[in-house]
């Protein structure tokens, strides 16, 4: 397999794109009806980007692989990617219908560095989900993100920057339309709940499975990313979809599940609290003391009295 491509800055995207000298070197506009686009260039071939990306795609303007399963968007669809993710576009993309919008953003991650965004970034946890968990927008909701991404475009043209403002501007409605996304999110896990309902009672299915079998003894309590996988889902996803319906992360979850083993072994055996703990795949008794106490209130030791 050929080594990837990695795309370190705008300039080389608009150098891919013969888009010209770029105006802000931490920042780009791509109008996917007016500038060319870039799968046709990079089809098949796996992309490392260091950039961010928001993408709006209408129709099913482009399939893309992420890990081993493929998708394309037949609705509207945003699309995020952070820097250090792997995308391999894998079809060639429809012309996008000329009475919808559709169009990317580019931003370095320095653009973020010593504003107010980048202090909040962590919480945009849509940039680590995966392709297939892209946020689908109804009219009303593209009409706002269209809106806040066109005053982007306004303050990325040649000739606006000259005043001093158009940084502090562009990251302005960029947190605008992050926070709005945030939004949409809400309302995505919402209107999904009978599905995401099923994913529930798979991901609890699923933990009863592993902690009733010997892999808890010996591989240790299952990860988030071991739980999402097994589920075709990114652990960023997993954990807010849980939260959405629970009120409880994917961690917090799985900390449960263990402790009610704990208990069933702590009343029902004779075992001293280490051997518990080793029978619950903790390599330091300690850890398993903390992790109890912190969800229970009490020590293994007062618990049995």
């Amino acid at each position: 397999m050929p080594p990837p491509i990695t795309i370190e800055s705008v300039a080389q995207i608009h150098q891919m794109l013969g888009m010209g000298a770029v105006v802000d070197p931490l920042i780009t506009f791509i109008d996917n009806h007016r500038d060319k686009p870039i799968e046709p260039l990079v089809m098949n071939v796996r992309i490392v980007s260091r950039l961010y990306a928001i993408s709006l795609k209408n129709g099913s303007e482009c399939g893309i692989n992420y890990g081993r399963r493929s998708y394309d968007f037949q609705a509207g669809s945003l699309m995020f990617v952070a820097p250090g993710q792997v995308v391999t576009p894998i079809a060639e993309p429809d012309q996008p219908r000329p009475d919808e919008p559709s169009w990317t953003l580019i931003f370095h991650p320095d653009l973020l560095r010593g504003t107010a965004l980048s202090d909040h970034k962590r919480s945009y946890r849509f940039f680590d989900y995966a392709s297939h968990e892209a946020l689908h927008v109804n009219d009303e909701e593209r009409r706002v993100v269209c809106d806040i991404a066109d005053n982007i475009r306004a303050e990325c043209s040649e000739g606006r920057g000259a005043d001093g403002h158009s940084r502090e501007l562009i990251v302005g409605n960029l947190a605008l339309l992050l926070g709005y996304c945030k939004r949409f999110y809400a309302r995505q896990f919402d209107t999904r709940a009978h599905a995401d309902k099923d994913i529930v009672i798979r991901f609890e299915a699923l933990l009863h499975r592993y902690v009733d079998s010997d892999r808890l003894t010996h591989e240790g309590m299952p990860s988030v990313q071991l739980c999402a996988r097994e589920l075709g889902l990114s652990p960023n996803y997993l954990s807010d979809l849980l939260r959405q319906e629970t009120g409880l992360s994917a961690r917090q979850h799985i900390h449960d599940r263990v402790v009610d083993k704990a208990k069933d072994l702590l009343l029902g055996s004779e075992q001293t609290v280490a051997e518990v703990a080793y029978a619950l795949g903790f390599e330091y008794p300690q850890h398993f003391s903390t992790l109890f106490k912190r969800r229970t209130g009490v020590c293994p030791s007062q618990f049995r009295a």
